[in-house]
């Protein structure tokens, strides 16, 4: 496939240039953005079972990593603060790691059956208090780290992104079949995936296993 670059003269470089390219924002656009998380985000982010929590390290490299967990899974400590559980992973610790360096962080919250989405921005840290831990707690299992935010702005998404695309659409739902299985992915991304389907089978049943396993 050959590279793309687009013409100097082709590329957007500035706000102004931008701009001049839409029209003006309506103005119920830009009251819609709160300050803080008002009844209508708490009981939208209550009902909530995933989210995308978008970092960027020290040098600006961004990063989105999707969160899910039970319907209200993040927890609403009051009206400018809520809390994330981090559950077990690869231990890549991208998104962690970023925090460290950069503390802005965006979330995009999503409801099963909702168009409309929830935007939050803040500011985050990583805290470690046991009793707060305790409080999101999975099956007897607390988190080891929490990521802590702290609200800048709030507001709702509109449908449109939602409607185009028909995700929650069962009619347009994909068979997974359609591509490889991830471990089939990831090996012939790497060291090469095994060309024996009975060999890749036991793969993808050990990698569904240490979901079972681990989740929690």
């Amino acid at each position: 496939m050959q590279e793309y670059r687009p013409k100097p003269e082709l590329t957007i470089r500035d706000e102004a240039s931008l701009r001049a390219l839409f029209p003006a924002t309506h103005e119920l656009a830009i009251k819609k953005c709160q300050a803080t998380l008002d009844k209508h985000a708490r009981d939208y982010i209550a009902r909530s079972p995933f989210l995308c929590l978008g970092t960027q390290n020290a040098d600006g490299k961004a990063d989105v990593s999707p969160r899910g967990d039970p319907a209200g899974f993040v927890k609403v400590v009051d009206r400018e603060t809520l809390v994330i559980p981090d559950r077990p992973g690869n231990n890549r610790l991208d998104s962690l790691v970023n925090i460290v360096s950069n503390p802005s962080v965006g979330l995009l919250f999503l409801i099963p059956g909702f168009d409309d989405t929830l935007r939050v921005n803040g500011t985050a840290s990583l805290v470690v208090d046991p009793d707060l831990l305790e409080t999101l707690s999975i099956n007897g299992r607390a988190p080891t780290i929490a990521i802590l935010v702290k609200v800048t702005s709030v507001f709702m998404h509109c449908a449109k992104a939602f409607r185009r695309s028909h995700l929650w659409d069962p009619d347009r739902f994909l068979d997974r079949s359609e591509m490889p299985s991830l471990m089939n992915i990831i090996l012939d991304q790497t060291e090469g995936a095994p060309q024996d389907d009975t060999q890749m089978n036991e793969l993808d049943q050990k990698l569904e296993e240490e979901y079972r396993n681990t989740l929690y």
